[in-house]
């Protein structure tokens, strides 16, 4: 098995401004597009019932040669370790994004790995927090979606309120149906935990073809 050599996951940079994700890339031109724009961090979905499925349009070479200021994250759904471990190491992934029912087991079996976990978690009308605490010595960051039939891309928000209620020490990606429409109350919203914004379906011309255009315009409402 190849043994995984990740690049460290930035300490969480609390900034005038919230760190920006942009996630379901696939394309090589439309990648180096996205990149230009200055994102902090690339998703690229490696879980072959997504239509935004990275392979085989997505070239390892091209991941690793992105800007050293973009870190590099793979999404996974209920994979196996061994497996995150090989595209870790193919894709020199910075961050694994785990967005499935994986356990606190597997995400410390991936930290003790060398690799930093960031763990999905699907929100609802309702949403205990307490369902966090086994994970939290075993990730670096969370990531809260929207709950809906797929394990992303839904497309929908949730009430962020919700997340008022947040007290642990893990910052965490707001995810879920974001866009240009929500730029405004985005650029002014202030929860604890809240470190980054992760843009996906809401800003793309098809799956995994996102529309530059408008996600420039979004930044520039983001970054003042």
């Amino acid at each position: 098995m190849t043994t995984a050599a990740p690049a460290p996951a930035p300490e969480p940079r609390l900034s005038s401004h919230l760190n920006i994700k942009v996630c379901g890339m696939k394309y090589a031109a439309n990648i180096t597009e996205v990149a230009a724009l200055g994102p902090d961090f690339m998703g690229f979905i490696f879980y072959d019932q997504s239509r935004r499925h990275a392979r085989p349009e997505l070239q390892a070479e091209q991941v690793r040669a992105l800007p050293a200021s973009i870190q590099r994250v793979g999404v996974f759904v209920n994979e196996t370790t061994e497996r995150i471990q090989q595209h870790v190491a193919e894709y020199g992934l910075n961050l694994v994004q785990l967005h499935g029912a994986e356990t606190p087991a597997q995400c410390a079996e991936l930290q003790a790995a060398g690799i930093p976990v960031s763990k999905a978690f699907a929100v609802g009308a309702e949403f205990d927090f307490r369902q966090l605490e086994p994970y939290a010595a075993h990730c670096t960051y969370f990531l809260f979606d929207t709950k809906g039939e797929l394990p992303g891309g839904n497309g929908t928000t949730f009430d962020w309120q919700i997340l008022e209620h947040y007290r642990l020490p893990v910052p965490y990606f707001l995810a879920g149906g974001l866009s240009l429409a929500h730029a405004d109350a985005l650029r002014r919203l202030r929860l604890p935990g809240l470190f980054a914004l992760d843009l996906n379906s809401c800003f793309e011309t098809a799956p995994g073809r996102k529309d530059v255009p408008l996600l420039t315009e979004m930044f520039r409402l983001l970054r003042p």
